[in-house]
């Protein structure tokens, strides 16, 4: 696996789209610092980006990846090699130069301008894992809409309308479903609902790290009282390692029973 995850990992470094999504953050760090002196404000617009751009960047780099590599991956199969090796190396090879392309394109900057002793430095390590978790969430998930679909217009219209449904429409709803039912006590209905969508859970995390939940009125008082707990912390990221985790294992699962 750890061969198979090398090459993965290599060969996407040396890709240009990971050069330019590197470019990107990088260029976008050293904006806003520039704009902006203050580090706190900086990482709250960081964090409306991340959680709509890093979901995006990992499905398409996932159902792309895979749909390219394909034949690359039947070679791999003809050799005495188990499945979930090859296909649990591949996914974090790619899970792993995303984020590290992530990390290093905005660490660079936050390091020049001194982030170290900065008080923001936990905020700002707090919004790059949870960029970091989002990325593995979407890799995989792409991972697994490729592995059902031979069609690869499909896999990609239904990978992109995932990440629609998450990062808009699945809040539309969540708002629509809290106004109709607001003569009831939603608190752990709201809860629940924020669990069950990765996007929002690292979006509430990361609010609730910069202390800001008064913008979110009754309902972030809700979630301060819930996820500002240590239990509250343990269980949104259990949360987000289960997003993680469940996908990865069906990528196992669903490349054992797939006839290539």
């Amino acid at each position: 696996m750890l061969k198979i995850l090398k090459y993965s990992f290599f060969d996407l470094m040396r890709s240009r789209w990971s050069y330019i999504y590197f470019l990107f953050y990088l260029a976008l760090g050293f904006v806003l610092l520039f704009l902006n002196n203050d580090v706190s404000k900086a990482v709250i617009t960081l964090m409306n980006i991340i959680v709509v751009l890093t979901p995006l960047i990992g499905t398409v780099f996932g159902i792309m990846y895979y749909y390219n590599s394909r034949e690359f991956t039947e070679l791999l199969l003809a050799q005495p090699l188990k499945r979930s090796t090859i296909f649990l190396g591949q996914y974090t090879g790619l899970s792993l130069s995303l984020s590290l392309s992530l990390v290093l394109g905005l660490g660079i900057p936050f390091l020049m301008y001194g982030i170290l002793e900065s008080a923001a430095i936990w905020n700002f390590a707090s919004l790059l894992l949870t960029g970091a978790f989002l990325t593995f969430i979407f890799v995989a998930l792409a991972y697994n809409i490729a592995l059902s679909n031979e069609n690869k217009i499909k896999g990609f219209g239904y990978a992109v309308l995932l990440w629609l449904f998450l990062a808009v429409i699945y809040d539309g709803l969540f708002l629509i479903s809290l106004i109709v039912f607001e003569e009831y006590p939603l608190d752990k209905f709201s809860l629940a609902a924020t669990v069950f969508n990765p996007i929002d859970l690292s979006r509430i995390l990361i609010l609730l790290k910069l202390d800001i939940s008064a913008l979110l009125g009754y309902t972030g008082a809700s979630f301060k009282k819930f996820f500002g707990t240590g239990l509250g912390m343990f269980i949104s990221f259990s949360a987000l390692m289960l997003w993680v985790i469940l996908p990865a294992w069906r990528i196992v699962v669903k490349a054992r029973k797939k006839d290539f």
